[in-house]
């Protein structure tokens, strides 16, 4: 039962902010519309800067990052110590931030969320992988591709930190890694077919 319990103070709150819409609070307060029925239907940073424009895209993208890293800094510490309260957080909050309860089980793609939450567990790997999806957004314009291909090298970039920082549980967050990349790369299976169909739209 207390184990249940330590559990269920981390997967509630990790969960409840992970589920807060960012993008559809801007979306509504800055025009009064629902984004999932603008641009490309999804609810993230994306299509908040390409209906919206930058100004509303930046908090949205901060938020959600920020809501990542406080879950697994700070919530999976309700837990107790160690490294596996701190990855049951990133699976919930991204899971909340991808299926929120507040809007029906619809939202984002997880991207931003995921950065925040590995934030907390290996900060240079996602500093490398932000400078990669820099790069290839710089060089593509599809926001996308810069995302699934900074998704799939996330678990190489965490394999890498934690094998020269010895980090406790190195093993286990690089398997994390994997399991969130495959989520994320699950989100945007409609982008890959509008990839292979050649009509995905660039950003700018």
């Amino acid at each position: 039962m207390d184990l249940l319990l330590r559990i269920a103070m981390v997967v509630v709150p990790s969960y409840l902010i992970g589920a807060i819409p960012s993008s559809f609070v801007v979306g509504k307060l800055v025009r009064g519309i629902d984004l999932r029925e603008h641009g490309s239907g999804n609810l993230g940073a994306a299509n908040t800067f390409r209906v919206l424009g930058p100004g509303a895209a930046v908090p949205v993208l901060a938020f959600d990052i920020i809501k990542g890293f406080i879950a697994v800094r700070y919530f999976s510490t309700f837990g107790g110590p160690g490294i596996w309260y701190g990855m049951l957080a990133v699976l919930v909050v991204v899971i909340g931030h991808n299926y929120s309860v507040f809007i029906g089980f619809s939202g984002g793609k997880g991207v931003g969320t995921t950065a925040g939450a590995f934030l907390a567990l290996a900060p240079w790997a996602v500093a490398f992988c932000i400078g990669v999806w820099i790069v290839v957004l710089l060089l593509s314009r599809i926001v996308s591709i810069a995302s699934m291909i900074a998704s799939a090298l996330l678990p190489f970039a965490v394999l890498f930190e934690n094998r020269y920082l010895d980090r406790e549980g190195h093993v286990a967050v690089q398997l994390l890694a994997v399991a969130v990349t495959l989520l994320i790369l699950f989100t945007h299976r409609g982008n890959i077919r509008r990839l292979a169909r050649g009509e995905e739209k660039r950003i700018f």
